[in-house]
């Protein structure tokens, strides 16, 4: 399924120094000789973990233009990216870095419609020791360059003539940041229906359940929040914390539910043959979820969801 592109494309171009920049001279495909029976003394890699997703064939240069605190522990990176970079809402990138021998794998939190009126993109990346993340929180700095591969069979990308689908969003953590980019991503879709005046947009609602320890790691709540509000009787959300110690800000207060995800929460956004839910989240999560989604009646192949260790 595609959407046509809407609005102009605006980018702009660099070179990429080496050793990243012979990534560019060739068009590279995803690794059919790794093997996933791999040892349990270790995690796979990222490009490991996901050997049998799609993938773009071309890897493009990009440059950072901006990072921002998105919370304590998640810097937000701004892209600058090649004219030639497109992706869906809900894709990953392959993230290659100079110097670094790991390749990162990263979803992206902003929409397509971004990088069409800007050139850029967005990434939500939490700290760890593994050599991507830790260089992003460590090293990285505006004018950085890196190169970008874009993945991943997990998107929202309706075409025109699609019927209008009720949308569940399910996150866990940092499992947010492929959903955001859904969020994003129809509120576009709902924009551009309102200004041409067609009612036959291909979203009836959407509804995120959003689970994380406290306030503080629930990254985007501001502009969830502020969509929210701009589309009343189409989006609507449940923030849940199961951790909270200190007071909730007014603002979080009507969206705020303490403790897990529940079946009733679920239920009450469940239409079996109108929902289609998006799960992101660690894999414990995802498959709690599942189970109860399809206990409810959601058919299996409308319950699609990415799993981020």
């Amino acid at each position: 399924m595609s959407v046509p592109c809407l609005l102009s494309s605006a980018a702009r171009s660099f070179s990429l120094p080496c050793p990243a920049a012979g990534l560019l001279c060739c068009r590279l495909r995803a690794p059919s000789s790794l093997t996933r029976n791999m040892s349990s003394r270790r995690q796979m890699d990222h490009l490991e973990r996901t050997a049998s997703n799609s993938r773009q064939d071309a890897v493009y240069p990009a440059q950072v233009c901006g990072i921002m605190n998105e919370s304590e522990m998640v810097k937000r990176l701004r892209l600058s990216v090649h004219p030639d970079f497109s992706f869906k809402a809900g894709q990953w990138v392959d993230f290659f870095i100079p110097g670094v021998e790991k390749v990162g794998g990263f979803s992206m939190c902003s929409c397509p419609g971004l990088l069409q009126r800007e050139g850029v993109v967005e990434l939500a990346v939490k700290y760890s020791k593994h050599p991507p993340a830790h260089w992003v929180h460590t090293k990285c700095t505006v004018g950085s360059q890196v190169a970008m591969r874009v993945g991943g069979d997990f998107y929202f990308d309706p075409s025109p003539s699609d019927p209008p689908v009720d949308l569940l969003l399910v996150a866990g953590g940092v499992g947010i940041n492929p959903l955001y980019s859904i969020l994003l991503h129809t509120s576009d879709l709902l924009r551009l229906s309102r200004a041409s005046g067609d009612q036959g947009c291909n979203v009836g609602s959407a509804h995120l359940c959003y689970s994380a320890k406290n306030t503080q790691e629930l990254l985007f709540k501001s502009s969830i929040i502020e969509a929210c509000q701009e589309f009343p009787d189409k989006f609507s959300c449940d923030f849940h914390v199961t951790q909270q110690s200190t007071d909730v800000d007014p603002q979080l207060q009507p969206f705020l539910t303490r403790g897990r995800i529940t079946e009733e929460k679920l239920r009450a956004h469940v239409e079996p043959q109108r929902t289609l839910c998006f799960l992101c989240g660690p894999p414990p999560m995802i498959e709690a979820i599942s189970k109860t989604l399809l206990d409810i009646g959601l058919p299996k192949d409308r319950i699609l969801f990415e799993k981020w260790w």
